[in-house]
């Protein structure tokens, strides 16, 4: 793919509609619960949550009601090194799971009040459904063993993708995004991108995964060393950190968080291969960080330090590992409760509560 200049200006444009939070919003936000019947703080995160959405969204009760998880989904060339325990087949037979409604995402996203957006932004198979938004790009990456992942100009559109995944919904009246992923392979590209980024050792980044042994886990560290290796990504450079030993759905994931700050709207954050792209995000656009919601601390090896790196804290920790944005639905619950507080809950003075 040649690069286009165009592209590379639209995506500098949305990052740079990307602003700081509204602080007279948040210091409304912080009268009102001031005058809740409860003592100050005592509802810890959750008015958290309330004062960041106030400083996001630029008022203090936004209708949030319509919420999205857009599932990101693509393959990874480097599978052909044996890094996982599944066979790639895996993705698009998910990718048609998530599509009739029966994956763990579904589930909870029907719970959440949410819908899930499934997104072929790079499968290796040709699917169709009346529901799949069909972005595809490859039909999964380059082995990033053997070279880079993908050029420049891929990547680039792979972030517009997720920027206009965003727009598009948010014409809908959407005004809650959450992140979700299916590829296998996704964690070894997460832990490369990981790697490049900090500077963390490669011991301290690259987790099971998918459940692999010992001798496995010693063979994706190996792997991902000849990666860097071979690649020799810069790590000032998040876009050729991506191309060379990135996804095409890490990619698409930081579009669809620019995307959301672009927009004004909280971005939920699901596990380790959401928060890599989160980490990318960040690099991008440091404001980017104020939109995001961290989820869940999943057990995937490295991701407590990862979120750390974003600057990100996480509201539950439930010991999950599955990824498809299932911490993330389990937040939208977290964060409409704290939505439901700003809008329901008396006063002091409405309640006729003395305050001492």
């Amino acid at each position: 793919m040649t690069i286009s200049n165009e592209n590379c200006l639209s995506l500098a444009n949305r990052i740079g509609r990307v602003r700081p939070l509204d602080e007279q919003a948040m210091q409304m936000a912080d009268s009102h619960l001031a005058n809740l019947t409860k003592p100050p703080g005592s509802l810890g995160k959750l008015e958290s949550i309330a004062r960041q959405v106030a400083g996001i969204t630029g008022v203090i009760q936004p209708d949030l009601s319509k919420k999205a998880i857009i599932v990101m989904a693509a393959d990874h060339g480097v599978c052909e090194e044996g890094i996982s325990a599944f066979p790639a087949e895996v993705t698009p037979q998910m990718v048609m799971n998530f599509l009739s409604g029966g994956a763990a995402v579904n589930v909870l996203a029907r719970q959440a009040g949410a819908d899930v957006c499934c997104v072929d932004i790079g499968v290796n198979a040709e699917l169709d459904h009346p529901d799949l938004y069909k972005r595809k790009l490859m039909h999964g990456t380059n082995n990033m063993a053997k070279g880079p992942a993908m050029d420049h100009a891929t990547t680039v559109r792979a972030m517009l993708v997720g920027i206009e995944l965003v727009e598009e919904l948010y014409s809908k009246g959407y005004r809650l995004f959450a992140t979700g992923e299916m590829g296998i392979g996704n964690t070894t590209a997460s832990s490369a991108v990981m790697t490049v980024l900090t500077g963390c050792p490669l011991e301290n980044t690259v987790g099971r995964g998918t459940g692999i042994n010992d001798e496995r886990l010693a063979h994706k560290i190996g792997v991902i060393r000849r990666a860097i290796e071979t690649n020799n990504p810069n790590p000032e450079d998040p876009f050729e950190v991506v191309a060379k030993v990135g996804g095409l759905e890490i990619a698409g994931l930081a579009g669809v968080i620019i995307g959301a700050a672009a927009k004004r709207c909280p971005v939920v954050i699901d596990g380790f291969i959401s928060s890599a792209a989160a980490l990318v995000a960040a690099k991008l656009s440091p404001d980017s960080v104020s939109y995001m919601i961290g989820s869940h601390l999943s057990e995937e090896f490295a991701h407590g330090q990862l979120l750390k790196e974003i600057g990100l804290s996480p509201v539950i920790h439930m010991e999950m590992r599955l990824g498809e944005g299932t911490g993330a639905a389990l937040c939208l619950h977290l964060v409409e409760a704290a939505q439901r507080i700003m809008k329901e809950m008396a006063t002091f003075d409405s309640a006729g509560v003395s305050r001492s």
